[in-house]
């Protein structure tokens, strides 16, 4: 009997885990091969077409440059899809006070989300890298560094999915997260040109913004070269997961906008 408790105990994880798998994977072709099909065509572009006739980087080809920040943009958006959409649908529906009723603590209610969005996220990372591999080499120069950064920004943005998910009160709200402020500073934070060579005002300024030290931090990880100090990016995505992990527990516990 007592080998059985753990089971049980994580048994309403589990299953709340399996469901939001499966709920993805039912819709694979919308949640992972579109995904997939938009990172391609940027890669075609700017592989195929201009990486071996620009550089923005000295020593290496702008596909190799760009790949990086397209690989993580793929992690980001799709991660903060999964957990966004799903619970807000069930905030929706009206379903999710079947899942508060369970005996799933806050943070298995979490994690359960969490794992689901970080799966999606990074399958569909691992698979932009796969298809870049037909357009240029990455040097790996430390590949520990570059998987953990995938798995920081994936569960980063899991958690502001959450978040923006209980804040939300209809689909355009929900939407005005990625289209106004997840995207814009996704293309500001140097997916396709260097800060370095930014003029110094605006250069500084894309130092304010949070996901210059993802896209900088996972470069550098691959390429050996980037615009910040890469302790300094690994520490602000460190604080900013933790921080929106903090908030995502503090709004879950209280069952914020959960209930209504």
């Amino acid at each position: 009997m007592n080998d059985s408790r753990p089971f049980v105990r994580w048994l309403p994880f589990y299953t709340l885990f399996k469901k939001e798998v499966l709920r993805f994977h039912r819709v694979f072709a919308q949640t992972l091969v579109t995904p997939i099909i938009t990172a391609s065509l940027y890669l075609f572009v700017f592989g195929a077409t201009l990486g071996e006739r620009i550089s923005v980087l000295e020593g290496f080809s702008y596909a190799q440059f760009v790949i990086p920040g397209l690989v993580l943009m793929g992690v980001i958006s799709n991660s903060f899809a999964n957990t966004s959409t799903s619970l807000f649908m069930s905030r929706y529906l009206g379903n999710i006070v079947d899942l508060l009723v369970t005996p799933l603590s806050t943070t298995q209610f979490i994690f359960a989300y969490t794992l689901a969005a970080m799966l999606r996220g990074l399958l569909v990372g691992a698979a932009v890298m796969l298809i870049s591999c037909a357009f240029a080499t990455l040097p790996w120069a430390y590949p520990s560094w570059a998987i953990l950064m995938l798995v920081m920004a994936s569960f980063l943005f899991s958690q502001f999915g959450i978040i923006a998910a209980i804040y939300s009160s209809d689909f355009d709200n929900l939407s005005m997260f990625n289209n106004f402020l997840i995207l814009p500073l996704i293309y500001l934070g140097g997916v396709f040109y260097p800060i370095s060579i930014l003029p110094p005002f605006w250069g500084g300024l894309s130092h304010l913004n949070p996901i210059f030290y993802l896209i900088d931090g996972f470069r550098f990880a691959l390429l050996g070269v980037g615009d910040a100090p890469i302790a300094l990016s690994f520490g602000i995505t460190a604080a900013m997961a933790l921080g929106l992990f903090i908030w995502a527990t503090a709004l879950i516990r209280s069952g914020y906008r959960l209930r209504q």
